[in-house]
């Protein structure tokens, strides 16, 4: 029999995705985006990016079969991210994946969205060597973690974010008056500034978690410090950018020779800032550890990542989500699989 195909779909902010995944391999997928009605605002605004979702996911989910040659009835199987994200997107996507799975008969699997970050690298790169070193960056997650099988044991991790994490580009981009996203905006302004320029601070250095509070701050109180002036934008921008990169890369890398894990994978949106790829690639040949970063399109939120996380689950003969299962907007990162069942669902059946 041929291996089944998988349906991946993500919803968990303000991306659409869909994606199809066969044995480890992309076979198509689609991405809506809604960031550009979130730009007047400044930042995602749950209840638009909620009602986007609601128009672009059937549209999405035809691209990616198009994209691929197949119908529906072609799926074998279907994974949705279920956590962490915000309530009204994740329940858009887990509504379209269930009425897709229970109308073709298939088992549906949930999955965690950082999982799905690790699961992007398997798309360009193949299996994940175990043990692996994967360091996520990705909105409000920041995480250092050792990973071994990812379909089947739990997810180590080493550090965590202890405050606003990746979003840190965002807001110093709008003091900086950069427009949103700011990790783009932050990045293309940086590549004529001084990364030297601005002594920015390096949070928690004897420690493998990660705090960029500060570090907004003191790029604020630059900021704040020009008045009447013309911001050398350009500069607090590559001092800021490198301040985060060398954070970021220095850790992960200490991180690898202190548990002797040979390879590093740098997944997340932010996995796509130049720097950030540019400063991991020069520490890792330093010291001998493999880097592995997906291309800049696996980076940010999509659904063939998912995709991947189910294809995972299924040729690891993992079991689906039960029938009410339901959202973890704020679910930990323990294992891939994700499947919190709805209290309000078991009541009812009891």
């Amino acid at each position: 029999m041929a291996p089944p195909i998988v349906l991946g779909i993500e919803s968990s902010c303000d991306e659409t995705g869909a994606g199809l995944v066969r044995d480890g391999v992309l076979l198509g997928h689609a991405v809506a985006s809604s960031m550009d009605e979130h730009a007047r605002y400044g930042g995602v605004v749950p209840e638009i990016a909620s009602r986007a979702h609601l128009h672009a996911l059937r549209p999405v989910v035809g691209q990616a079969l198009d994209e691929a040659g197949l119908r529906l009835s072609d799926i074998d199987a279907v994974a949705v991210t279920t956590g962490p994200g915000l309530s009204g997107a994740l329940q858009v996507g887990l509504a379209g994946a269930k009425g897709i799975a229970y109308a073709l008969g298939v088992p549906l699997h949930g999955v965690h969205h950082l999982a799905g970050h690790v699961a992007a690298d398997t798309l360009e790169h193949g299996p994940l060597p175990n043990p692996c070193m994967v360091l996520i960056v990705s909105g409000g997650h920041t995480s250092l973690l050792r990973v071994r099988s990812l379909a089947r044991d739990p997810i180590a991790h080493l550090g965590d974010t202890l405050d606003d994490a990746g979003e840190c580009f965002d807001k110093v981009a709008r003091a900086f008056g950069l427009p949103y996203p700011g990790g783009p905006a932050i990045d293309q302004a940086a590549r004529t500034g001084d990364p030297r320029a601005v002594d920015f601070p390096r949070p928690l250095p004897g420690s493998y978690d990660f705090s960029f509070s500060g570090l907004k701050t003191a790029a604020a109180r630059w900021a704040e410090g020009h008045p009447g002036r013309e911001l050398p934008v350009a500069n607090g921008a590559a001092s800021l950018q490198e301040a985060i990169a060398d954070v970021l890369t220095r850790k992960a890398v200490a991180a690898c020779v202190e548990h002797g894990v040979g390879t590093l994978v740098v997944v997340g949106g932010v996995a796509a800032n130049s720097r950030v790829r540019s400063l991991a690639e020069e520490r890792c040949q330093a010291a001998g550890i493999n880097l592995r970063v997906p291309p800049l399109k696996l980076c940010t939120d999509n659904g063939a990542m998912i995709a991947a996380v189910g294809d995972l689950l299924v040729r690891a003969g993992a079991e689906p989500a039960p029938l009410n299962v339901s959202i973890d907007p704020s679910a930990p990162l323990e294992y891939a699989a994700l499947h919190p069942v709805s209290t309000t669902t078991k009541s009812v059946a009891a």
